[in-house]
């Protein structure tokens, strides 16, 4: 397996950290990329018990997140991020392969 570059930031550690400490039963958060929404493709949010054996497992600070390797050609040099502004809170992913985005952050076209 190939050792795609993305990051996580600082404040979507602590939140992935604070979300998995709530939910004991959840190992990880999944961060995949699924066909549709406004921009062609959507980034997916779980929280899950397992992991794959092909994913991407990224550890920061009690943080982990997983990527199966489909996502991971699509998401190769972004940043998972967590925003908390006068919009909202969410995660949001830095992508420098998405030539468009929606307003909202979640939905990209290459």
């Amino acid at each position: 397996m190939t050792d795609k570059s993305v990051t996580i930031s600082d404040a979507a550690a602590r939140r992935i950290a604070s979300i998995l400490t709530a939910s004991p039963e959840k190992q990880a958060l999944r961060v995949s990329v699924e066909g549709g929404g406004c921009s062609g493709f959507s980034y997916k949010f779980d929280l899950v018990e397992d992991q794959q054996d092909d994913d991407l497992v990224l550890e920061r600070d009690n943080a982990k997140v997983l990527i199966d390797q489909l996502s991971l050609i699509y998401m190769d040099g972004s940043e998972i991020d967590f925003v908390d502004n006068l919009l909202g809170q969410s995660f949001q992913i830095k992508n420098p392969n998405a030539v468009a985005s929606c307003g909202c952050g979640t939905s990209f076209s290459i």
